[in-house]
């Protein structure tokens, strides 16, 4: 059962979330940037909200349609 849960409604949230999630499991952006084969610096840029175009207009999109995404995640290890 989901210990946390939020609504996303930009970037940032979303970074925010993926990095609670990631230290709920006791990772740092350098493991979890190699269990997935990508830069440390992508890690820290998801993390810190750091908008795309594309993350903006997914973002923009559902605002406009009325879709609204929700995140949940444990703190187990």
């Amino acid at each position: 059962m989901p210990e946390h849960t939020t609504t996303l409604r930009s970037p940032a949230d979303l970074g925010l979330v993926i990095q609670q999630a990631r230290l709920a499991r006791g990772l740092s952006q350098v493991e979890l940037a190699a269990q997935l084969d990508i830069s440390q610096r992508s890690i820290s840029e998801i993390e810190s909200g750091k908008p795309t175009i594309y993350a903006r207009r997914i973002f923009e999109l559902m605002r406009a349609t009325g879709v609204e995404l929700s995140a949940e995640w444990s703190d187990a290890r």
